[in-house]
């Protein structure tokens, strides 16, 4: 755990008693803080006031007593409407902040030379951060990964010099950090998401934006227009600007062609390394997530050689294209952490042949978006609240199993692969929420896992 000392000795406010959320009040409380939490939650309230923290309807609190409003990501802070402790810190002029902000204070007073690397993006923040935390941890050097991914940042270990902090940013955790200033910043990509809590695509990128235009060097993803322009804006600001291409060569950074990642320099390729035969880094988009992390790790002194063994030895993120059973020519992929259309499409440009499990609570726009990918689905098993929506959407271009349950869309898909006797894909790529059904998309994902175990003849990958 890190001890938050920037508020020794002062009173600070907390809502959000979830699981980052209560890692911080126990964080402020080890520094000296006077912490007083609370939380929609009565259950989340015994549970911190059994951790020795301090609980208190924040509603009736004079609010002139606080020194900060400390906000879990999870809670609104603008859109659609600022949180009720949102207004009320505001109309007493108590500033808002969230974990990372205070891990940024700490580092700051405590290592400010300890390198700390930030991820964010709409897609593939999750793999990058897996990636370069095993790339450095894989070279001998302490890695210490969390934020958005695993650990809350907050239950890391102590800043300290030599060590390396991977952190993983959502659009909300960069909204409650104004002091974030990473050593190396990465903005990988930006699609329309979350728009509901930020109440339109300019927001949400300009919220991204804050996340590299601080730090000491920006990797950017250039394969969109509003990053292409991010990119342009904080190389005119003077900071340093490596640009990362998946779909395109670029005179200067690192792009993608085919399996091989290519570093230009004043418009000279050379090869850097090839992804081909490491099913973890399968496909165009883990070729974008590989220049991110190639770039990043070089920008803090990691050797080409180290990281070209690291990547080689990655042994892949959970949920995310995880390859998790086999049973002859079909293999069962694990890709829950797909909630969204633009998230499923890696995975479904990934394999020849796909049995394609989906569904759940659908996002804005749905699954048109895939089209491009319905000649590789050999037939599709349809879940949760979406099933009507996506069938609708799909129509006659493929055929289509109502399953209902991820149970038994996984028995259905196996029998009919294996029937098929061909190369394919079992695939959980859901391009939906998994809350009609599951409380995460982690325990969708463990779910699927278990399924696939019972199924006779699998040999298990994990």
């Amino acid at each position: 755990m890190i001890a938050v000392k920037s508020f020794a000795g002062q009173r600070v406010a907390l809502f959000g008693l979830g699981g980052s959320g209560l890692a911080t009040a126990l964080a402020l409380k080890a520094g000296g803080a006077d912490v007083v939490a609370w939380d929609d939650n009565p259950v989340s309230i015994d549970k911190a006031a059994g951790e020795g923290i301090a609980t208190q309807d924040l509603r009736g609190a004079d609010w002139a007593q606080f020194a900060a409003l400390i906000l879990s990501p999870g809670v609104p802070l603008t859109h659609p409407k600022p949180h009720w402790t949102v207004e009320a810190a505001s109309a007493a002029g108590v500033p808002i902040i969230g974990d990372v902000e205070l891990f940024c204070r700490e580092r700051q007073s405590v290592a400010p030379d300890a390198p700390l690397i930030a991820i964010t993006g709409t897609n593939g923040k999750s793999t990058t951060t897996a990636l370069i935390a095993h790339i450095l941890s894989a070279s001998g050097r302490d890695a210490q990964m969390g934020g958005n991914i695993g650990r809350a940042v907050l239950t890391l270990d102590p800043p300290a010099p030599g060590r390396v902090y991977v952190v993983e940013c959502s659009s909300y955790q960069i909204d409650l950090a104004p002091g974030l200033n990473p050593t190396v910043g990465i903005l990988l990509n930006l699609t329309p998401d979350h728009l509901d809590r930020h109440g339109s695509m300019e927001h949400y990128a300009a919220i991204k934006e804050r996340l590299v235009a601080a730090s000491s060097t920006a990797v950017i993803g250039v394969d969109d227009a509003w990053c292409e322009a991010i990119a342009d804006r904080v190389a005119l600001s003077g900071r340093s600007v490596i640009r990362i291409a998946r779909h395109r060569p670029i005179g200067d950074g690192f792009y993608v062609e085919g399996s091989r990642i290519i570093r230009a320099e004043g418009g000279l390729p050379q090869l850097f390394v090839d992804l081909d035969g490491i099913p973890t880094l399968r496909g165009t988009h883990n070729g974008q997530n590989a220049c991110a992390a190639i770039a990043a790790c070089l920008s803090i002194g990691v050797s080409p050689d180290e990281i070209r063994a690291g990547l080689a030895s990655f042994p892949g993120l959970k949920h995310r294209m995880q390859p998790v059973g086999r049973r002859g020519g079909v293999v069962f992929v694990n890709d829950s952490k797909a909630t969204n259309a633009e998230a499923a499409a890696p995975a479904l440009s990934s394999f020849a042949r796909i049995y394609w499990i989906a569904g759940g609570v659908p996002k804005e726009g749905g699954i048109e978006s895939l089209r491009e990918f319905f000649p590789r689905i050999a037939r599709a098993y349809l879940i949760g609240q979406a099933a009507d929506a996506f069938a609708a959407t799909i129509g006659d271009a493929i055929p289509v199993d109502r399953a209902g349950t991820l149970e038994a869309a996984v028995a259905h898909a196996a029998a009919d692969a294996t029937a098929a006797g061909e190369e394919a894909a079992v695939l959980l790529s859901p391009a939906c929420a998994s809350f009609d059904q599951y409380k995460n998309f982690e325990l969708r994902g463990e779910a699927f896992v278990a399924h696939v175990a019972t199924l006779e003849g699998v040999t298990m990958l994990i």
